[in-house]
């Protein structure tokens, strides 16, 4: 293992991923800090997905290393172990329990054990019930907590769902295009809902509307083809000749 994995929270280093030969990750290699939040963009195909599953165990890739906290080598864990290790993901299409409230939702997401006994005898307790008031702050919906989850607009439905992430207490959160088919006003509440988690988590960002990263106002990867084209801010990345020509230029 390099030196460089120490010190990080997560840890990528020359892996590939091929489906039927088609290269889905070719010699990706990337470093994220603890208490960094990065943003990923790059156009359709050019393995963000693929990077994020198998960061999360969903993947398993050919060859390469996967390191989480400079020592757990992701690559030997499923999904499950990986989550428990404080690895959260959220998907685009917001996963509600509609038929809940916003504060149930957020109470059966909170990390405990969850065995049949556990889930039947569990009465939740004062700590509990006062991080469930933290999240409805952090996400902004204290007013609703008493709104079925049915009844919330697009925007707050993935602001609810990144709330459960947070229930989970992980280390590390990736945010799978958060702000697709938001309102503007959604879309902004929502970079300054990620900047406030990353004042104590790490998070990475996947997306495409490039006024959104540029409101998250961090580090930004490009992928194509599998690998990172280029690295830096917004603008200079955005400058980048390789970049315009393979993503911007589009």
């Amino acid at each position: 293992m390099k030196e460089v994995a120490e010190g990080s929270l997560l840890y990528l280093d020359n892996v590939h991923r091929a489906f039927d030969g088609f290269k889905a990750i070719n010699g990706l290699s990337l470093v994220l800090a603890p208490g960094e939040m990065r943003a990923i963009i790059g156009p359709n195909g050019a393995g963000k997905t693929t990077m994020m599953d198998i960061i999360t165990g969903k993947t398993k890739p050919d060859e390469g290393d996967v390191i989480f906290e400079g020592v757990t080598d992701l690559t030997r864990h499923d999904e499950t172990e990986i989550a428990n290790m404080g690895i959260g993901r959220k998907f685009q299409k917001p996963t509600v329990f509609e038929s809940h409230t916003v504060a149930d939702n957020l109470e059966l997401a909170l990390k405990a054990p969850r065995g049949p006994f556990d889930t039947l005898l569990h009465r939740t307790s004062k700590a509990e019930y006062e991080r469930i008031d933290e999240i409805l702050e952090t996400i902004r919906l204290t007013e609703r907590r008493d709104w079925l989850a049915a009844n919330l607009s697009h925007g707050q439905k993935q602001w609810l769902e990144i709330g459960m992430l947070l229930a989970q207490e992980p280390k590390l959160l990736l945010v799978d295009e958060p702000v697709a088919g938001m309102t503007d006003d959604e879309t902004a509440e929502t970079a300054a809902l990620l900047r406030r988690i990353a004042k104590t988590q790490s998070v990475v960002v996947v997306e495409h509307d490039m006024t959104f990263v540029r409101e998250l106002d961090v580090k930004v990867t490009v992928l194509h083809e599998g690998s990172v084209l280029a690295e830096g801010t917004l603008d200079a990345v955005s400058s980048d000749q390789k970049v315009i020509e393979v993503y911007l230029g589009r």
